[in-house]
């Protein structure tokens, strides 16, 4: 049985609806749960920890949670915006847990946590003078020293200079090991999602869409509303290719030529518009191609391209073959 089993997990908060979550966690894994703002993702953290009521059942290694005070769940918790306590210092900030919680071994733990996240420099210090990264590691420590066995993630890259997301990213990953944790970690940004899962669901209006590993779930959505929040391009319905099935697909901006008849050159499908747009980016073209009500976007490389592969109002046929449909 996996270590975090959330069963038909159910809460409403000022109108908003968790819809009946079923989630399975194997121990020790990384899980995301990625999808867009306002779907509920900080809300079923919040259910999980106990800190808003729900009603189903949350169970970790055969013990019922779900029938535990917060205090007694054994999770850390790290806020999108951190919720440090700006009157204490630092290590006043790690500490707090203590006051309540007896830790076993509690300095060398504390030692332990400044030394892997390399804060001691910071321990005398008041909050409101740190970086969002240091201010991360703090909140980190903090969640870390009633040594949890779940570890939550709301969103704990958002205010994080790009620039170090990479460093973060990866330190979050030894810190889950080092520690033996188990993490749910949220997030809206595909590729935080991507590096960081063992595996992953999409949330959507408070409910789960779909849960795989990350791979399968980011390159096989399932359902339009998935595919378009992923951010999957040309959806059509299959009439376009002839079809009468009533089904959607998807074909990806980089799969689409604009080919030149007269030499011959052909696709499976193939089709006749006018370029609305072409935008010169770095190393690639964008362009929007109308055909009637329907409007292609296709990338081309520069370099399988010598100059502005179509200017706005050109007439070009573009076309695709059918093994890059993917059918939604």
């Amino acid at each position: 049985m996996p270590s975090l089993h959330i069963e038909n997990l159910s809460n409403t908060v000022d109108g908003f609806h968790l819809d009946a979550i079923d989630l399975q966690i194997e121990k020790g894994s990384y899980f995301v749960l990625l999808g867009p703002s306002g779907s509920g993702k900080t809300m079923l953290l919040e259910s999980i920890a106990g800190l808003t009521p729900s009603t189903g059942t949350i169970r970790y290694n055969h013990s019922l949670l779900s029938a535990k005070s917060p205090e007694a769940r054994r999770i850390g918790f790290v806020y999108q915006e951190f919720a440090l306590f700006p009157n204490l210092t630092v290590e006043a900030n790690i500490r707090f847990a203590g006051k309540y919680t007896p830790i076993e071994d509690a300095e060398r733990h504390f030692n332990d946590i400044v030394a892997f996240l390399d804060i001691r420099k910071l321990l005398h210090r008041k909050i409101d003078g740190l970086s969002g990264g240091e201010k991360q590691r703090v909140a980190l420590a903090r969640a870390l020293y009633p040594k949890p066995e779940i570890l939550l993630l709301d969103e704990p890259l958002s205010a994080i200079d790009p620039t170090f997301k990479n460093t973060i990213m990866r330190q979050l990953k030894t810190l889950h090991r080092h520690y033996g944790l188990t993490t749910l970690h949220v997030t809206h940004n595909f590729r935080e999602a991507s590096y960081l899962a063992d595996r992953l669901a999409i949330m959507m209006e408070g409910r789960i869409r779909q849960v795989g590993a990350p791979n399968e779930v980011l390159n096989s959505p399932k359902g339009l509303e998935v595919a378009q929040f992923l951010g999957y391009k040309n959806i059509f319905g299959s009439e376009l290719l002839g079809e009468a099935d009533g089904r959607t697909f998807s074909i990806d901006p980089n799969h689409i030529v604009l080919l030149d008849k007269e030499a011959g050159e052909c696709k499976t499908f193939m089709f006749e518009g006018i370029v609305e747009e072409s935008i010169w980016v770095t190393d690639h073209f964008k362009l929007y191609v109308r055909m009637g009500e329907k409007l292609f976007f296709i990338k081309l490389l520069k370099r399988v391209r010598d100059g502005i592969p179509a200017e706005s109002g050109t007439a070009v046929t573009l076309g695709f073959d059918r093994e890059d449909i993917y059918y939604l």
